[in-house]
């Protein structure tokens, strides 16, 4: 029994020194193939790697930069054309996109299969690579200046873009009526445009040819329309604001003018929001407005759209008289003289675009009409409010103006612009004051809305330039 199991020991022996020296036999020849099959792979990108779909494999790294150099240079020659509506408005060149491939950035890193920096990163794709087990693919991508494209895409919003524009109407004999129809507004469709645009570009990957992008344009629906006229219950006159522009600037006049143009026959439907900037829109000299003297940036100067304060705070104060909820409401930096033509300090309201806005809900049991009227004779602007009364109590205590301050001196700039001898006034003195006022509206013994105004007005000096020209 004894010698057979040293016979036993003696074949485990064997078989075990065959399995080792079979194993070190392997190792030899696998890293003898390596080492040969890198040789050949000198400055060369290893087996199995793909770029963009190709085998690049075995070809030096000069070799594929070249193929990538032809491409780019067919890439340059390429255009992206627009159109709309079946006519083209615009061809985007290579050139202006500044349309390049990051092939080197790829190429480099296809190179480095196979050359990892890290040992065991690097073996496995050597094995891997020369024996085929495992596939690299990299894909190279097109890049543009984006900020080329976004100018463009604005500036065809600014052109083709429409806002919706709702029904107008008016009050007459006891009845609503109207004297606008509604228009259907257009907005471009900018999701798929920036969709279709870097699609044509991942396709410049595979066949850099031009490509043609249709714009395409929604509909947008008015939210107030003439089929509805029966349905506002629209009774009687509810409120009324008015100001007193005396004083103004022929330009101011018009820029209130054409502003409270804006207002007269809007509606403002049950329950819903008014928001004076979106109804106003865009103020500018494109839009009719001329230079009257505006706040801004803690100056007095002169601005498109000079008088527009004066339309608002002529709603405020219709608002408030209808004792409808204010939402969003700024007062002006210092007391300009125009709104205390015919009233206390802190019955004002500033706006610019996008804000400050004057916000205001209407909570009566109808829609509201907005008319306005501008008195010339004797300098007034009027807002008239029209709906259903519903026995709200409005309550608007008397304003206490307290911590009142002297204007600051005069302040005399020199101005190389002027002669000698001229001085011109462009900003001018009032005094700072802490207005404020109470608000309450109640429908028998509950209170709907409450709030106490306040309004900080900065003392502002005088400015004067002083000529210094010969």
């Amino acid at each position: 029994m004894i010698p057979k199991k040293e016979d036993n020991h003696t074949h485990f022996l064997k078989y075990s020194i065959l399995l080792f020296v079979s194993l070190l036999i392997f190792f030899v020849v696998l890293t003898q193939y390596i080492i040969n099959q890198e040789k050949g792979l000198k400055e060369k990108i290893y087996p199995n790697v793909f770029l963009d779909g190709n085998n690049v494999g075995g070809k030096l790294k000069s070799e594929v930069a070249a193929e990538f150099k032809e491409k780019n240079q067919k890439l340059k020659s390429v255009d992206i054309i627009i159109s709309y509506k079946e006519n083209t408005i615009a061809t985007l060149s290579a050139e202006k996109l500044n349309l390049h491939s990051n092939g080197e950035e790829i190429i480099e890193r296809a190179y480095l299969i196979g050359r990892s920096s890290h040992g065991i990163s690097r073996v496995y794709q050597k094995i891997t690579s020369l024996f085929k087990l495992e596939k690299y693919n990299f894909y190279s991508q097109i890049a543009y200046d984006k900020d080329q494209v976004d100018d463009f895409i604005n500036t065809v919003k600014d052109q083709y873009n429409k806002p919706a524009k709702n029904a107008l109407f008016k009050f007459e004999d006891g009845k609503v009526s109207s004297f606008r129809q509604e228009e259907k507004g257009l907005k471009i469709n900018t999701d798929k445009f920036f969709e279709d645009f870097d699609e044509a570009i991942i396709n410049f990957n595979n066949k850099p040819t031009n490509k043609t992008i249709k714009l395409t344009a929604d509909l947008i629906e008015p939210e107030i329309t003439l089929k509805n006229i029966n349905n506002f219950g629209i009774e009687e006159l509810i409120a009324e604001g008015k100001s007193d522009y005396t004083h103004s600037i022929p330009e101011r006049i018009h820029n209130l003018t054409l502003a409270s143009s804006k207002f007269n026959g809007v509606l403002i439907p049950k329950d819903k929001e008014f928001s004076f900037n979106d109804v106003l829109g865009d103020v500018s000299a494109l839009t009719g407005y001329k230079p009257a003297y505006i706040i801004k940036e803690g100056k007095t100067v002169l601005g498109d759209g000079g008088g527009v304060c004066q339309v608002s705070t002529t709603m405020f104060r219709a608002a408030l008289n209808a004792g409808l909820p204010i939402l969003a409401r700024t007062a002006h930096a210092y007391r300009v003289s125009y709104y205390e033509n015919d009233s206390k300090p802190g019955f004002d309201a500033t706006v610019f675009s996008p804000s400050p806005d004057l916000k205001i809900k209407n909570d009566t049991p109808a829609a509201i009409l907005i008319m306005t009227e501008i008195d010339k004779e004797k300098n007034i602007l009027r807002f008239k409010l029209f709906g259903k009364k519903d026995g709200r109590n409005i309550e608007i205590s008397s304003v206490k103006v307290t911590d009142e301050q002297p204007p600051p001196p005069a302040l005399y700039q020199d101005d190389p612009t002027q002669k000698k001898g001229v001085v011109k006034q462009v900003d001018f003195p009032a005094w700072g004051a802490l207005a404020t006022f109470h608000y309450k509206v109640s429908k028998g013994s509950e209170i709907t809305f409450e709030k106490e105004f306040t309004s900080y007005f900065k003392p502002w000096q005088a400015v004067y330039l002083v000529g210094t020209a010969d």
